[in-house]
């Protein structure tokens, strides 16, 4: 992947993914991992502003293996970087990519320190946070990533997982929104937010249109979306959900 030593762009790691600084035009594509929910029946709507997230199952070997990931092309806007903040930014990120977290950590968390301007060390922080069950902490980068840089979609998207994950399911919805209206044809957020309303908040018309919108953003389709388009249209009353699988 062709780079460019004096910005920071958002780039595909081990696993998960270390997105993510970036500069004023970014012509490569962010690759997302896919965050799996645990199969559950959601909260009565009553409860959702304030319900926790549903447990995830326990890790299986499967789930220890690399996550397939999917490639969404997204502008991203932050400063310039020198080449020597560029330079400790790849440490870390290839230490991310040979599964060296605590290193990777170290590398981000130092850069964060010194330019808080910068979301990319941040939002790659959050990821580390949640793939390490950190979930408040999770929270706080991905805030602090969003704060840095306010124009970029896809940490909102991932903020909305990251509230998701704690059951703040309104700030979860806000963030979708705002990502949905920093890029409308950005695909992740309009699924995410629809799974936010299938199974959490219980909006099954709002949930309907998320998804619509979704697969009118997905030119190659997307066949589970499809499925559960059709399960919900059919749905009775209590029926127990299936499982959902967010997009970051």
């Amino acid at each position: 992947m062709p780079f460019d030593s004096s910005t920071m762009r958002l780039l595909p790691l081990a696993a998960f993914v270390a997105a993510l600084a970036g500069c004023a035009s970014m012509p490569d594509p962010v690759q997302l991992v896919r965050d799996v929910a645990a199969k559950v029946s959601a909260p009565a709507a009553s409860d959702a502003a304030s319900a926790p997230a549903p447990a995830a199952p326990a890790p299986t070997a499967a789930a220890s293996a690399p996550i397939a990931v999917a490639a969404v092309a997204v502008p991203a806007v932050e400063v310039p970087v020198d080449p020597q903040v560029q330079q400790a930014f790849d440490q870390a990120r290839r230490a991310l990519r040979a599964g060296r977290l605590d290193e990777a950590e170290r590398g981000f968390r130092a850069l964060a320190d010194k330019h808080p301007e910068l979301g990319g060390p941040q939002a790659n922080l959050g990821l580390i946070y949640r793939q390490a069950g950190k979930l408040p902490e999770s929270v706080a980068a991905f805030e602090k990533a969003v704060k840095a840089n306010p124009q970029q979609p896809v940490y909102f998207n991932q903020l909305g997982i990251a509230y998701r994950h704690v059951g703040q399911f309104a700030k979860a919805r806000d963030a979708y929104e705002h990502a949905m209206s920093l890029d409308p044809n950005y695909a992740p957020p309009y699924l995410n937010l629809g799974i936010l309303n299938d199974l959490y908040l219980r909006d099954d018309k709002r949930a309907l249109e998320l998804y619509g919108r979704y697969l009118v953003l997905s030119p190659a389709g997307d066949a589970t979306v499809t499925k559960w388009v059709a399960e919900l249209k059919n749905r009775k009353p209590d029926q127990v959900l299936v499982s959902r699988k967010e997009r970051e």
